[in-house]
């Protein structure tokens, strides 16, 4: 699979989302659309990447052009979740456009590789993070460094420094 990274979002968020944000992520993801971005990733993690997942398809029910991979860090990884949300999980990964498989089996540092692959190839993180340490708070550093752009919709999310306000060598 080869993606461009100036047309992707991605999305990092705690497990423990119960969409809050629904409204907020439906109008984050409409406003992505009309600025040309077209593929979304998710990690397919329990919480907000999967009602992450579950927007972009609701998504590409109004606009056909968009697509949705699936970012998983091992195979197998839904024999972890609990049933209901290993349902929703195998309905989300059976509607998406393509799926990325990073490893075959669970291994220590697998997720923050899957982080690693979400940063690395989009423009845009979409999170849901309250400050809290943990692979969000990693995803977040991370897209920070590399200069992404980050749209917070948690309600107490950290003040993050956006593109335009970092400091420059140049």
């Amino acid at each position: 699979m080869i993606l461009n990274p100036r047309t992707c979002v991605a999305f990092t968020g705690h497990r423990t989302y119960r969409d809050e944000a629904c409204e907020a992520l439906s109008l984050t993801l409409e406003d992505l659309y009309a600025r040309g971005f077209r593929t979304f990733l998710s990690g397919m993690a329990a919480g907000f990447d999967l009602a992450a997942a579950e927007a972009v398809l609701a998504l590409r029910a109004r606009h056909p052009d968009v697509r949705l991979i699936a970012v998983i860090p091992f195979q197998g990884q839904e024999r972890y979740f609990r049933a209901p949300i290993r349902e929703r999980y195998l309905r989300v990964l059976a509607a998406a456009d393509d799926a990325e498989t990073l490893a075959p089996a669970y291994h220590q540092g697998c997720y923050a590789r899957r982080n690693d692959f979400l940063v690395d190839h989009a423009r845009v993180v979409v999170a849901w993070y309250d400050g809290s340490p943990g692979g969000t708070h990693y995803t977040v550093e991370r897209a920070l460094r590399r200069g992404l752009e980050i749209l917070g919709l948690h309600p107490r999310a950290p003040r993050l420094p956006t593109p335009d306000t970092c400091p420059t060598l140049f």
